[in-house]
Parts: structure tokens; sequence; C-alpha cells
């Protein structure tokens, strides 16, 4: 950012229009085989490459709490059961932050499940509700029959393979004690459905309403300020913002509510955006001074081209293609985008801070900044920005000291760019005894002024603003959803 638009208030009129106007969700439904939930879990390659499960012998999340300000989180999905512990709405089309009726539904279940998804599936659910009750009191005629349906139970819900879909050694001990241990089809991290990077840490869902005019409340400006600030309020450590415009400026008003997020030390991880929405560079809330800004990467580590924007806001990038996720409804699809990406390193952030809690927000993003494997340019790449986030390095790896200087805040941006006008002085009429003689009458002499070169800059912005508005610029990242999404199939 070089610095608030020339015109704030005709700005940040324009870029409200442009983030409500047309959201750009290029989905596609593409045919794709039946799939267990273990197969889902197996297309999660980011968990071994990126140092995931290495993390995880050291902590999983817990004790954080992950703000999704999004489209709303179905908290009644298995791979979710037990993660969101609150919600709210601030669209008032919503109830608390459950969906909200709008194009991209699935979106904020999508963002969540890779942030924190427990890794359970509809089947492991269907399992546990089989194994609860008391069965010591059945006699060895009675443990025999409930067995045998028991494991017609098991080849009805897995198919013909079911002995390769549990756990058999915790089968074996449940057959031998009747006491079903609590993860009967699952290892300790879950082998089946999609799981979170940090899957013992909780959800905050707050709900969004991207459609403009909004019948039922604010703006989506106006909704993102409230979002911000509910879920601060709320007791979230993390903001993450799978949504963004096609503008590098920001409403004014968004300065208040993301320097309460600064002040009381919340990282807010947001998506680049998508270069299939019409995204080229980042746009806002990615651009914030102190927001961390993920771009997208494919499995083989080359920049998106669809699914990830440029610019020198980039603080790092993670998978954002292919990607899959929970859905409402109990399934799981395919999809891309950076909106993916983010919930992958907000996941990271909070097993960084999981494992060193007296680190502040600021220290927590230089680990995962400063431990990223390298890609792009030297220095900080306008594409890969500090390079692939590397979760295992950055939860216990060595790191260079920190500097705050390093690092710009939105406070030190305001202070700078947003200062206030200066106060009239009041004029005072000159004393009849100064001894000064007032001059001639008429039209004030024009002061001097240093001519300059007209340059991009001068017009570059409010072309991109009026353009951006006319064409319906694309709002959000939301997957772009450029999803690829496959929904899951009964096999």
């Amino acid at each position: 950012m070089n610095g608030a638009p020339q015109s704030r208030r005709t700005g940040s009129r324009a870029l409200s229009a442009a983030m409500v106007a047309g959201l750009a969700l290029g989905s596609a439904v593409v045919a794709a085989p039946a799939a267990h939930a273990d197969e889902w879990r197996d297309q999660q390659y980011w968990l071994e490459d990126y140092g995931v499960t290495e993390a995880w012998e050291t902590t999983r999340g817990e004790g954080m709490t992950i703000a999704v300000i999004d489209t709303g989180v179905d908290s009644s999905h298995p791979t979710l059961a037990g993660a969101v512990v609150g919600g709210a709405d601030v669209s008032g089309a919503g109830d608390g932050g459950a969906p909200v009726d709008q194009i991209a539904t699935e979106h904020g279940t999508l963002v969540a499940s890779l942030a924190a998804g427990r890794g359970t599936s509809e089947e492991a659910e269907e399992v546990a509700e089989l194994v609860e009750g008391d069965f010591e009191d059945l006699d060895e005629d009675e443990w025999e029959d409930w067995w045998d349906d028991f494991e017609s139970d098991l080849e009805e819900i897995y198919g013909e393979d079911w002995q390769e879909a549990v756990d058999t050694e915790a089968l074996e001990e449940f057959e031998e004690t009747r006491s079903a241990p609590r993860e009967l089809t699952q290892d300790e991290t879950g082998d089946d459905g999609v799981v979170g990077v940090a899957p013992e840490a909780s959800i905050l869902s707050v709900s969004l309403l991207l459609e403009d005019p909004n019948p039922y409340g604010g703006g989506t400006e106006e909704q993102i300020a409230e979002a911000v600030t509910w879920a601060v309020d709320n007791g979230a450590d993390i903001i993450n913002m799978s949504l963004g415009s096609g503008f590098q400026e920001w409403p004014e008003s968004w300065d208040e509510a993301f320097l309460y997020a600064e002040e009381n030390d919340v990282l807010v991880v947001a998506a680049s955006g998508n270069r299939a929405s019409g995204h080229l560079s980042v746009g806002a809330p990615a651009t914030i001074p102190g927001v961390l800004a993920v771009a997208g990467v494919d499995e083989q580590r080359s920049i998106s081209e669809d699914s990830s924007s440029q610019g020198i806001a980039i603080g790092i990038a993670a998978a954002s293609e292919p990607l899959v996720g929970a859905v409402p409804g109990g399934d799981y699809m395919q999809w891309n985008g950076t909106s993916g990406a983010a919930p992958i390193v907000s996941g990271a952030a909070a097993l960084v801070w999981a494992a060193n809690p007296e680190l502040s927000a600021a220290e927590v993003k230089h680990r995962v900044l400063s431990t990223a494997d390298s890609e792009g340019a030297d220095g900080v790449d306008p594409e890969y920005g500090h390079g692939v986030l590397d979760v295992a390095d950055a939860v216990s790896g060595e790191v260079p000291a920190f500097d705050a200087s390093q690092y710009p805040t939105l406070a030190e941006w305001v202070r700078v760019h947003r200062r206030g006008q200066v106060e009239e002085t009041e004029q005072q009429e000159i004393p009849e005894d100064a001894g000064v003689v007032a001059g001639p009458e008429g039209e004030p002499r024009a002061m001097p002024e240093a001519s300059r070169a007209s340059t991009a800059q001068d017009w570059a912005g409010p072309v991109a603003l009026g353009a951006a508005a006319l064409l319906i610029v694309a709002v959000i990242t939301m997957a772009a959803v450029h999803y690829n999404l496959v929904r899951r199939q009964d096999p």
C-alpha cells in the first residue's frame, strides 16, 4: 500500500460496491469415482509434505481458537463434531454461525475442515453408535450373536474390505474386553475423513451474507468490521478470512476493527485471492498491514495459475490445489483456491501458538514466515512471499531473533496515512494599536506550488476502482471456487 486513496469517501463507496457485486464462484462439479472417507484422507498430501504429521508429535492445537469469518459452518458434520464452540451471524440472514443460504453455502464448512477438522467420518460415527452401551451383562451366546451382527454391520458400512478400514488391534481389544476403545475405527490422528491441520483447536463460526443489497441487514463492509470485532470479543486467537476484494485499498471503517484485533494480540490470516476470479493482484483484507496474506501452490509447489494472486503483501504460500474438504450434510468434495490455503496456514499458526504459548501474535507470524521453504526470487517474492509453509519447523525449529521493526503494523500505517485534518484555528482581528497595516482588499494570491509530472499512480487507482465496480470484479476468494468441487458419491 502506498497510501490512502485521494478521495477516501469515494474510494470507500466504490470498494464496498465492488465487494458485494456479483459473486465470482466459477464452480464446476465433475464426475469422480466413489470414495470412502479414508480415500479423501489419502488426498491430503500437505499433511506429510508440509510437516503437519510431524508437528502433531508436539501438539495438535489444543487450547487454540480459530474464528472462521465466512458463509457459516455446519457443526453437525462428523469431522467437525465438537470443534465448533460458538458462533454468530452478522448479516441478519442466519441463526448463529450456521451456513447462510447463499451461493457459497458450503464454503465456510470447507474452510473450517482444513483448519480444525477432527478427521472422523460418517462411517466412524455409525460405528461409534454401534459400540455404545454396556455389554458386560451379555452371556457368551448373547455376545456371540451380537458380535456376528456387529461384523455384518461393519461390512454394510465399509463394504467387503471392512477389515482394512478399521483399527484391527482396537477391534480385537473390544472383542476381548467388551469395552469399546474411543478410537475404534481410527488411530490417534484419525485415519479417515478430512482432518484439519490443528485437529484439537476450536472453531468460532461467524457467518456473512455476500449479497448486494443485503435484504436482511448491513452490507459487506459493515458485516466484516462487525465480524472481526465479534471474533476478538469472543476469544479468537486467530481469525481466518478466506474472502477478499479486488482492491488493495480497504474501507476506512475497517481500520477500527482490524486495529482492535491487533491491539488484542489476535492474528488475522487472509487469502490472497484467485486469478480465475479476476484478482491478478492481492486485495483487501490481505493487504492490510499485520494481516498474514496467503498465496496458493499446487502439489509440485508451483504457483497456481488459477488460484493465486500476487503482490508485495504476500507473506507465505500453501496448498491451494488440489484440495479436499467437508461440506454440509456429512459429505466431502474436491476444490481449489487460496480459500483453502488460508485455513491450512491458520491451522499451522494454531499449532505454533499451542506449542509456544508465550509468543505474541507477531512472534507466531515470525515463526511461520521465517521457517518457510524458500521459493521464488531472493527476499520476499511477489508470488511466494517468504516461501512455502513448513509446519514442523514453524512449531519446533530454530528461528532468527524476532525484530518487530521487520513487521509493519496497522497502527503505524493508520498513523501515517489516516492523519486527521488539521483543525482550523480561530482568526483574530488585528489590534488597532499593533501598528500593522492590513493589505489591499481582493482575492488572496495563490500559494506557489512545485510542478510535478503526472504519473501512472495518479490515475491508476481511480481507474481501477471505477473499472472494477463497472465490471463487477469478483468478491471472494471463496475458493474462487474454481472449486473443481467433487461431491462425495456413495460406493
